[in-house]
């Protein structure tokens, strides 16, 4: 969160990157937005986690003026959206979550023409597109057409795409759908890397392992609201404790351990072939056999949402 300052300092606490108050977005009789309030300190990485339909892209476009909120206030690095979007939009990079690449075009040719939409001054584009292409690791591969270049190579290009001005804040909506293990590892160390350069990074995902492993903020959202915040580890401390209890079995075995469970109050739910018991540390000796693990925060995240993220 952002830095408490010591009251008998003259100095202010800086503003938060991204203010959203009371924000609601429909579309038709669907409330994709519900009276949103979420705010993003300046120089985190911050993740917005849910499943899909939870509203988060909508959001996303409602950041870049995309979409126009019905109702509510939106301010970005201290513009006041949708009046100065186009003076927020040049101060921050955006990786959408559809590849809109031009495939006639060479990795190099995209960050040049980029380089010139954001008004990078000439004498400074060259060495700009040599940057992105290095922090992209798509340096070999400049003069490659889009067409010819794998899809983590794509989705790399985007990320460059949007670092070509080094913004102060990076949009990220679901970064690394649909690439696989290798590549979206390979995406996690370039967004690290925007966080150690002191870049605000908001980023999308329904991902949990992607929320817990590159965010310092997650914002848990279901149908269009934020129902928790915080650090993973204090999300993971507050709804899901510090232990889980798996019990796995035959059905009739899994249905006794969930009546044992209702019975006590013990919050649990399926997880595929097993039931889980939260908060495994206060059972008592009536609990059911079974194995014991540290939580997680994707058992936090069904402890708040109900709903597993697939």
């Amino acid at each position: 969160m952002a830095q408490q300052l010591d009251p008998g300092t003259h100095e202010r606490a800086q503003p938060p990157a991204i203010s959203l108050r009371n924000v609601v977005k429909r579309f038709g009789s669907i409330v994709a937005v519900d009276g949103l309030n979420l705010a993003v300190p300046a120089g985190v990485c911050f993740g917005l986690l849910g499943p899909n339909g939870a509203g988060k892209s909508t959001t996303m476009r409602m950041l870049t003026a995309q979409a126009l909120a019905d109702s509510g206030e939106i301010e970005v690095l201290g513009y006041e959206l949708p009046r100065e979007s186009k003076r927020a939009r040049m101060e921050m990079g955006v990786v959408p979550q559809l590849d809109n690449l031009d495939v006639e075009l060479t990795c190099r040719q995209i960050l040049t023409v980029f380089a010139r939409l954001y008004r990078v001054p000439g004498g400074e584009r060259a060495d700009a597109v040599r940057r992105a292409l290095e922090l992209a690791n798509l340096g070999p591969r400049a003069d490659t057409i889009v067409r010819e270049l794998s899809g983590g190579m794509r989705r790399r290009l985007l990320v460059a795409r949007g670092l070509i001005h080094r913004p102060r804040l990076v949009l990220l909506d679901e970064p690394t759908v649909g690439l696989d293990p290798q590549v979206r590892q390979e995406l996690w160390t370039l967004i690290d890397g925007l966080r150690s350069e002191g870049v605000t990074v908001l980023m999308s995902t329904h991902y949990i392992e992607e929320a817990e492993r590159l965010a310092d903020v997650v914002a848990v959202m279901s149908q269009g609201k934020i129902v928790a915040e915080g650090a993973p580890a204090e999300l993971v401390r507050a709804y899901a404790g510090e232990q889980v209890l798996e019990i796995y079995g035959p059905p009739e075995q899994l249905a006794a351990a969930s009546d044992t469970a209702a019975r006590h109050g013990w919050q649990s739910r399926r997880s595929g072939p097993a039931l889980a018991i939260m908060r495994a540390e206060t059972l008592d000796g009536d609990a059911p056999e079974g194995v014991r693990r540290p939580a997680n925060l994707e058992d936090a995240f069904v402890a708040l949402t109900g709903e597993e993220i697939e």
